[in-house]
């Protein structure tokens, strides 16, 4: 990268999209435990957006630490560190995050942020890391970062790792953030929960087979769940994304997602966003 190129894009702000699983089917189970799945991504317009700062010095360190989250344990820091020591790159950077997406709530937060951490590093310090080989470092950070690294609309198999690029109609989503926190493993691990769910196609899923098996169980722990279940289901069918505690409706136009963001927002935490088949993130990537 030309150096007046490298300098712009050091100052650039960068985008860390949100995602919904807008179907998620439980297939089977490993020997090692891990659950077998079937989820379509689709990526969101609602983001969190992260600055990067050169440092001379070998270090990896956050502006403003999250509270109550250890710096080391930042997936950020992580990504970064990781990204480091796979590249033996010899330099440091400070890392600042602006948080809008919710902590906890199965859009991806924390995960998208590692992938935009890895991905924006491999272009500052001009690394030349392929895609394929930052998903595999992705993956050692969580299920979800090769999602965000893959940068569009995915089906997903295997575990969550095994992807597919997938179009999906762009609609405008509001989503209830319930106050609590749904433990993914709890999940997982209970003994409701459906794990035989029959294998479909790409096809079947865009005929409407979109359910997600992790819902029921998520429903009966979690009666906040429920009750935005049941607030978000007067305006459009209300859904589960991964095992939650968020809930989206998609709409097809502005104005009927707006006017069910405007009836809910004096009771719930709400957001109200547009599905995009590729990531934000990836569109500005390609400008430097």
């Amino acid at each position: 990268m030309r150096a007046e190129i490298l300098e712009k894009a050091w100052k650039e702000t960068w985008p860390a999209p949100a995602k919904l699983n807008l179907m998620l089917r439980i297939t089977g189970r490993r020997a090692d435990g891990y659950h077998l799945l079937q989820t379509v991504f689709q990526l969101l317009d609602l983001c969190d957006w992260l600055k990067f700062q050169p440092l001379k010095e070998d270090h990896v360190c956050l502006k403003s630490p999250l509270a109550g989250v250890p710096e080391a344990t930042d997936l950020t820091v992580r990504a970064a560190n990781l990204l480091k020591n796979y590249s033996h790159y010899p330099q440091g950077v400070e890392i600042e995050v602006e948080k809008n997406l919710p902590m906890g709530g199965g859009l991806g937060g924390g995960s998208s942020d590692a992938a935009t951490t890895l991905l924006v590093l491999n272009k500052l310090w001009n690394l030349n890391i392929s895609l394929k080989d930052l998903m595999q470092l992705g993956l050692q950070l969580g299920a979800d970062v090769p999602v965000f690294i893959y940068g569009v609309s995915a089906w997903a198999e295997g575990v969550g790792e095994k992807l597919q690029k997938i179009t999906i109609p762009e609609q405008w989503v509001v989503i209830i953030k319930p106050d609590c926190h749904v433990n993914t493993a709890e999940i997982f691990s209970h003994q409701d929960l459906t794990r035989d769910s029959k294998i479909i196609t790409i096809a079947d899923f865009l005929a409407g087979q979109q359910r997600n098996d992790c819902l029921e169980v998520v429903r009966k722990l979690n009666p906040s769940v429920k009750q935005a279940l049941i607030a978000l289901d007067v305006f459009s069918e209300a859904k589960l994304t991964g095992t939650g505690a968020c809930v989206f409706a998609q709409f097809d136009s502005y104005e009927s997602a707006h006017k069910a963001y405007n009836a809910l927002k004096s009771d719930w935490n709400v957001y109200l966003s547009k599905g995009m088949n590729t990531s934000p993130l990836k569109d500005k990537l390609v400008l430097f």
